[in-house]
């Protein structure tokens, strides 16, 4: 799936949403990050094509889970271009994460440990974040952001968060 906005960094958000360009510009980043480390695995295992798999190995794994949690704190338009947040799905993400860091401890490689706790921080603080513009962006206009009862495909059903019950906001 692509990211149809087709706004610019500067433009006002449609609808009274304000995403400052500091946030923009962490997930442009963190997609670069991601982007960068799967072609250096990639460059690692001497793939031939992008429509061969990358290794099956423990950075894959947390990448992967990393990738999803990401998704759903809005880094990923839907094709009419609003901002889909699934905050169920990304805490389900990170939670899956936590449990594999618990029951690797011990097991991993200092480098494996490490990107594991710091994938682990950066994405409990920018769940953090999202959470709080949610819930301020609610509080200020409610009809500016839009529930969706739906659950994403694939995931969990898991306790409706605080913010209204659904699983997904859909923010044009």
């Amino acid at each position: 799936m692509s990211d149809t906005t087709a706004t610019g960094p500067n433009d006002p958000a449609p609808h009274g949403l304000h995403i400052d360009s500091d946030w923009k510009a962490q997930a442009e980043a963190e997609r670069a990050k991601l982007a960068d480390q799967e072609a250096a695995m990639r460059a690692k295992a001497g793939e031939g094509g992008a429509d061969q798999l990358p290794p099956a190995e423990f950075r894959s794994l947390v990448g992967l889970l990393a990738s999803q949690a990401v998704m759903g704190l809005g880094t990923m338009g839907d094709q009419q271009g609003r901002v889909v947040i699934d905050l169920e799905g990304s805490k389900f993400a990170m939670d899956l994460l936590q449990v594999l860091a618990e029951k690797t401890k011990g097991n991993l490689t200092p480098e494996e440990s490490g990107e594991l706790d710091e994938v682990l921080r950066e994405l409990r603080l920018r769940f953090t974040a999202i959470t709080r513009m949610v819930a301020e962006q609610m509080a200020k206009d409610p009809q500016s952001v839009r529930m969706s009862a739906a659950p994403a495909p694939g995931a969990a059903a898991a306790a409706p968060p605080a913010a209204g019950g659904a699983s997904k906001l859909i923010i044009p």
